[in-house]
């Protein structure tokens, strides 16, 4: 074989690799911020389409939401839709963290002195978060409408019936075919774009000026973790009115020919929030979003550093 076809077919085995390394890395990060998930979707949806003081507010902040849920749903509903969850972590954020490295593998990312570009960078993660999301979106529908599913004394929003992730899926393509599997994914692809623009983007840029400063030693994982925690900040806010959107659109409840009963779209449901609830609607759960976009940006970009650390050392040596 040609050293061209050898370079080639490591090039291509290397980019299937970063969709899987991406994937694993940011499934494992769901599985400890999946709580925080459920507490997010639960307060993002509480009030909908209500003034304030119009509605009984079942969680009042992250831990009164932890205490609530754990009292009422059993301590077990703090992990509901974490099939689902870890399902679309694997998918979309393997396509979008396997994208961005593919992209950053061929200098796409780069300046002609071979430094990140920061504009570059913007748009590569913003590409690579759009497709990630339509490739993931059946999963955080049927992960959104699992979680937000509670006993009476405490459920907001619509409550979807069916039990798990096979059975969600399943129940929706029996009832509006395959284009129901992406429906809301109009609100999610905006909320990705943007949160991934933003989190690749500052990430590396930060990662590149922290190793630039030589406050840790250039390979140790603590660049990685004072990086993803600068992107982590950023991310939840400007992401949280996406994300509020994206679960409203998710969860609402459909008509027999699967139109949405409050919102046509994303468009629609940033109107109408802002006509009912305020500009303070938009950052429904902003408190759980932080708190769970924190830690899951700081896990997921450690693991991901240090997974495709191993996994090159281990390649090298074989």
């Amino acid at each position: 074989m040609s050293q061209v076809h050898k370079t080639r077919a490591k090039g291509q085995h290397t980019s299937k690799v970063e969709f899987i390394l991406g994937g694993i890395a940011t499934s494992g990060a769901g599985f400890f911020t999946n709580p925080l998930e459920v507490v997010k979707t639960r307060m993002q949806l509480q009030g909908e389409l209500k003034a304030k003081g119009q509605y009984p507010v079942h969680y009042r902040h992250v831990f009164h939401a932890f205490y609530t849920i754990a009292r009422n749903d059993g301590i077990k509903a703090l992990q509901k839709g974490l099939v689902p969850a870890l399902w679309y972590q694997f998918f979309m954020n393997g396509v979008r963290l396997g994208t961005f490295q593919a992209f950053d593998n061929m200098r796409f990312t780069r300046d002609r002195d071979g430094h990140v570009s920061f504009y570059k960078s913007v748009c590569i993660g913003a590409f690579a978060g759009c497709v990630g999301a339509i490739v993931g979106s059946p999963f955080y529908m049927v992960k959104t409408q699992l979680q937000a599913q509670a006993v009476k004394v405490i459920a907001v929003g619509h409550q979807h019936q069916y039990i798990g992730m096979v059975k969600g899926l399943s129940s929706i393509y029996q009832e509006f075919g395959l284009t129901g599997l992406w429906r809301g994914v109009s609100g999610a692809v905006p909320r990705v774009t943007i949160g991934s623009a933003i989190q690749l983007s500052t990430f590396s840029t930060a990662k590149e000026v922290i190793i630039g400063f030589q406050i840790f030693r250039p390979h140790s994982w603590l660049n990685a973790l004072f990086a993803s925690m600068i992107s982590g900040i950023l991310v939840t806010l400007f992401m949280t009115p996406f994300d509020v959107v994206s679960t409203r659109l998710y969860n609402q409840g459909v008509n027999l020919s699967g139109k949405g009963l409050l919102y046509t779209g994303p468009i629609n449901c940033f109107y109408k929030i802002f006509q009912k609830e305020g500009l303070w609607g938009f950052y429904k759960g902003w408190g759980p979003v932080l708190f769970r976009i924190g830690p899951h940006t700081v896990l997921s970009l450690v693991f991901w550093t240090e997974i495709r650390k191993l996994y090159f050392q281990f390649s090298e040596k074989c």
